[in-house]
């Protein structure tokens, strides 16, 4: 038994559609259905990026598959871009238009991570990431540490972006113009992460070992790095009720409704209906870091030079 779905002009078939790929019943055929939804405005913004797929051929409490590389038995109009990667290179999917998301649908693919460059320019990111990821912290103790890291960036003359993971946390972003490779990048956000767990060091840390963050909050840099990637705008996490990862309008953060994993498969249809998409502009206006990089180096050495008073 198999349903098709007509996407962008292309007829996708959906293989066993009653599967259900999470404890809730949700099924393959709802995954379709949502990343039909969704499709235009979420290749708005991955288009351009390698993908990596995390996919549950029996659902999300069975068997993970990470896979990179696009399946050689992916239909031939399904996007392609090749990542150079040491000793050779990877030839990853990329989501040019909405079918292929119901396509890997199909494949039980729930979460799609892109990469934080784009294919034209894969050594040069165009955004920034900072993960906030937190062990015990409530709800809006993370809604809290979110705007104070929208604060910081904000006093670097830089503008921040915020989006629920659908999971635990938040990821604070920053759109940048590609004039840094990611170690430089990188570089900015670690010491940007050490600022503010001087600033609130019971609430932030940088501490990856989680037996030593304690109840703190890990503001996590490390997806600023090459291949490295993030979950991609609106898709589906493998958590109970299929939460979606949902770009947020900034003054969401001080709603105490508003949680990491508030909109899910059933609901962010309507959540796009009535807000649209409050990313659609956040390439519009990229910056660059070299101003914010003077600024956060003085702020580090006022820090510095307080501790040692």
């Amino acid at each position: 038994m198999s349903v098709t779905i007509e996407a962008n002009g292309r007829s996708i078939k959906v293989s066993r559609p009653d599967k259900a790929l999470f404890p809730c019943g949700i099924t393959k055929l709802d995954l379709a259905r949502h990343y039909e939804a969704v499709g235009d405005t979420m290749v708005h913004h991955i288009a351009d990026r390698p993908l990596t797929l995390e996919r549950y051929p029996d659902g999300i409490e069975a068997q993970r598959i990470m896979q990179k590389r696009a399946g050689a038995y992916f239909p031939r109009w399904i996007a392609r871009v090749t990542v150079p990667k040491k000793g050779g290179s990877v030839e990853h999917v990329r989501a040019a238009e909405p079918a292929t998301l119901v396509y890997l649908a199909d494949q039980a693919c729930i979460t799609m991570h892109a990469t934080l460059s784009r294919r034209d320019a894969l050594q040069r990111p165009d955004r920034l990431v900072l993960d906030l990821d937190p062990s015990v912290v409530a709800p809006a103790e993370v809604r809290r540490a979110a705007r104070l890291i929208g604060d910081l960036l904000r006093e670097l003359g830089l503008v921040p972006w915020a989006m629920t993971t659908g999971s635990r946390g938040y990821h604070v972003v920053v759109p940048l113009q590609r004039r840094l490779g990611f170690d430089d990048v990188r570089a900015f956000a670690r010491d940007l992460a050490a600022v503010a767990a001087s600033r609130e060091p019971k609430l932030f840390t940088t501490e990856q070992r989680k037996a030593n963050r304690g109840d703190r909050l890990l503001i996590d840099v490390m997806r600023n790095g090459y291949a490295q990637t993030s979950v991609a705008p609106y898709a589906v996490r493998p958590r109970p009720g299929a939460p979606v990862a949902t770009p947020l309008h900034w003054d969401e953060l001080s709603d105490r409704r508003t949680r990491a994993d508030r909109w899910t498969i059933k609901t962010i249809g309507e959540r796009l209906d009535r807000e649209g998409d409050p990313w659609t502009d956040i390439a519009a206006s990229p910056v660059t870091l070299t101003a914010a990089r003077r600024r956060l180096d003085l702020m580090a050495a006022t820090l510095g030079s307080s501790g040692r008073s």
